[in-house]
């Protein structure tokens, strides 16, 4: 099958104005919730989103990184600062993320403005990630050129032995980000591309609802 010809029909479900939750958060979880149960495939992580940053320059940069938490409005993730998209961040907070759930022919699609989290739930959680992923996040120099895959692989042999029986230090250049949504909007797939799309847009400390075209 040719590329100009791959397409899916999306009939599962459809939403309305009057189906949403007021709070776009709520909603959130319940979409969220509802991904978790229904059957998906094994490989597949409900949690993975895509995550934009971009430059001041203009020059924008996407890749999918996991949420770890949704507390307070925010939603997290953590990585390492030193990256490219912790640069773009540094230079210019607004962000987007997007979930992409196709077993519920569904997107959430997140704009919003990013923060670092504070040192203690950065240590927090590093603690709580499996030991081989402590000791690659003190490995890697994200987004650096690496000599080579072995140099890399000795990066990690040395520090399994310097850590060997000790707790593997969370680094200094690695941690959380929380993203504070200023419009949030809820895709559903439907028959004929005429999508269902739902849109949650801040005002002050409320949220404004309407239906976009597809």
């Amino acid at each position: 099958m040719s590329i100009h010809h791959m397409r899916q029909t999306y009939t599962k479900a459809g939403i309305s104005l009057k189906d949403v939750n007021s709070d776009p958060m709520v909603q959130f979880s319940v979409w969220f919730d509802q991904a978790k149960a229904e059957e998906a495939p094994d490989w597949m992580e409900i949690n993975a989103m895509t995550l934009s940053t971009a430059s001041l320059d203009g020059n924008v940069t996407s890749r999918i990184v996991l949420l770890k938490a949704v507390e307070n409005g925010k939603f997290a993730f953590f990585t390492n600062y030193d990256s490219v998209k912790g640069q773009q961040i540094s230079a210019n907070p607004n962000v987007s993320l997007c979930f992409f759930w196709p077993h519920l022919e569904r997107q959430i699609r997140i704009e919003g403005t990013v923060t670092k989290t504070s040192r203690e739930i950065s240590q927090t959680y590093f603690a709580s990630r499996p030991r081989d992923s402590q000791l690659g996040a003190n490995a890697s120099d994200q987004s650096s050129v690496v000599e080579s895959e072995d140099w890399l692989n000795n990066q990690m042999d040395s520090l399994r032995s310097r850590y060997e029986g000790d707790t593997v230090p969370c680094p200094s250049h690695w941690g959380g980000y929380d993203v504070t949504p200023n419009t949030i909007e809820f895709w559903q797939g439907r028959p004929s591309r005429l999508h269902d799309r739902i849109v949650y847009k801040r005002n002050g400390d409320t949220w404004k609802i309407v239906r976009l075209a597809p």
